[in-house]
């Protein structure tokens, strides 16, 4: 599709957003690749940005397979390029004035080349590329612009998000002034778990959460979901033409079942070999579907150089599309006072993870680590370790309000750490060197005062 800027829905704002008005007003700005999994909100965003520029120029390389001509002549010089794009839309392309944007650039691969060539040939020019499966692209074209173009990380709406979207910001505000010397008052503590106990259920996809913050009606939000896990499925087969869509969606299924547990290959029930079924998740992790967690010995920095690949945990992207594929009832969610849905599936686990990696820099692709002690007769396990600066941080996962903490402890012990965290439907609270953060504020520990 090429267009200028259509009339959208209402936009949700999103983090990101700053981010990415920051590189516009950037003098030294590089072309901009903004990566992320389908549905996750990057073209909205760029549309959103694009209400700064006079002009919008937007080329859809899915939607428009003719104008992956223009890229196909052999000639990559990005005022050639604008000089063509601007005739063929019939909008000008003017620097500091026009924002030039490439979606699914993986379906042109040598649009992902010319990107180079703008920060070198043509850098006054605003220039965003997005693509959902831009990974399988970046396989081929590993080294297509080292130094010249930035890349931002995106993902489905954080906690923090959905409350902005459902109008609860000062709710919001007072989570974020709130910490163990200053927890919440009882009432808002509780407020703020019943709007937890709404994003586990509808996840943070942009439509499902764009539907809810307009109806707040949990049953068409799980329709939504539905038709998103059906399109995440039709997708499969655009991924790697050697792997079978079956194979990948068995795959998928299978991290359905064991999120929160080391993944394990031989509970497929299928009759595929451990290498194809071992293609098909990396296929997956490579889509943006499955987030790996990776043991880690953590016996310092980086947690990434002590790893032990064959020891992983599988995460998928979200809440909502969790429950939807182990078909969790509704009813029995909403009529669950004590919150005892959060332990099916692992889904506060589940929302943990996600919440770290939301809470992390946009421009790294950050890694999960969690530790695992196995020796006889003293097992032990923290679920999420984090590097913070210098720090290591053990952070515990509890779907409730009580539990042990023996693993907390004996990792603190074992690493000479002085500070772990549980993180639960508690309210903010400290029990010696174990600080207790609410589920819904666990992106604290990503602040710079935490530690």
């Amino acid at each position: 599709m090429i267009s200028v800027m259509k009339t959208e829905k209402t936009y949700i704002k999103r983090i990101i957003d700053s981010e990415l008005e920051k590189w516009s007003k950037d003098i030294d700005r590089k072309p901009l690749l903004l990566r992320g999994a389908r549905q996750v909100g990057k073209s909205s965003s760029v549309r959103h940005l694009a209400k700064l520029f006079p002009y919008f120029l937007e080329i859809n390389f899915e939607k428009n397979k003719n104008v992956r001509k223009v890229f196909s002549e052999g000639n990559l010089s990005p005022q050639r390029l604008c000089s063509q794009l601007s005739a063929i839309c019939n909008i000008p392309v003017i620097p500091g004035k026009t924002l030039l944007f490439f979606d699914e650039i993986q379906a042109c691969l040598p649009a992902i080349s010319s990107l180079r060539f703008f920060y070198e040939d043509y850098p006054e020019l605003h220039v965003i590329a997005a693509g959902s499966l831009l990974e399988f692209a970046l396989e081929v074209l590993p080294s297509f612009g080292v130094g010249r173009i930035r890349s931002l990380f995106m993902y489905p709406f954080s906690f923090a998000e959905f409350l902005g979207a459902c109008r609860c910001d000062l709710l919001l505000e007072v989570i974020e002034e709130s910490n163990v010397e200053n927890p919440l008052h009882e009432v808002i503590h509780r407020k703020a778990l019943e709007h937890l106990r709404e994003f586990l259920i509808i996840g943070g996809m942009p439509e499902v959460v764009a539907t809810y913050a307009s109806g707040k009606d949990l049953h068409q939000c799980q329709r939504v979901l539905d038709d998103l896990n059906i399109s995440l499925r039709n997708d499969f087969a655009k991924y790697k033409q050697r792997i079978l869509p079956l194979q990948i969606s068995t795959v998928f299924d299978m991290v359905s079942k064991q999120v929160g547990k080391k993944f394990v290959f031989s509970k497929s029930g299928q009759e595929y070999s451990h290498y194809q079924l071992k293609q098909a998740l990396e296929t997956l992790k490579m889509a943006g579907l499955v987030i790996p967690v990776v043991h880690t010995a953590a016996t310092g920095i980086p947690l990434g150089a002590q790893i032990n690949p064959q020891k992983q945990k599988m995460l998928l992207l979200d809440t909502g599309i969790l429950q939807r594929l182990q078909n969790l009832q509704l009813s029995d969610i909403l009529l669950n006072s004590d919150f005892n849905f959060v332990n099916k599936g692992s889904i506060a686990e589940l929302f943990v993870g996600l919440e770290l990696l939301k809470a992390s820099s946009c421009y790294t692709q950050q890694g999960l680590y969690y530790w695992q002690r196995e020796k006889p007769g003293s097992l032990a396990e923290v679920d999420y370790v984090i590097q913070k600066n210098e720090a290591i941080i053990p952070i515990e996962v509890k779907s409730g309000t009580t539990g042990a903490m023996q693993s907390l402890h004996l990792f603190l012990k074992e690493k000479n750490i002085a500070c772990g965290v549980r993180t639960s439907l508690e309210n903010f609270a400290q029990y010696g060197a174990i600080k207790v953060i609410p589920l819904y504020a666990i992106s604290h520990v990503l602040k710079k005062e935490f530690i």
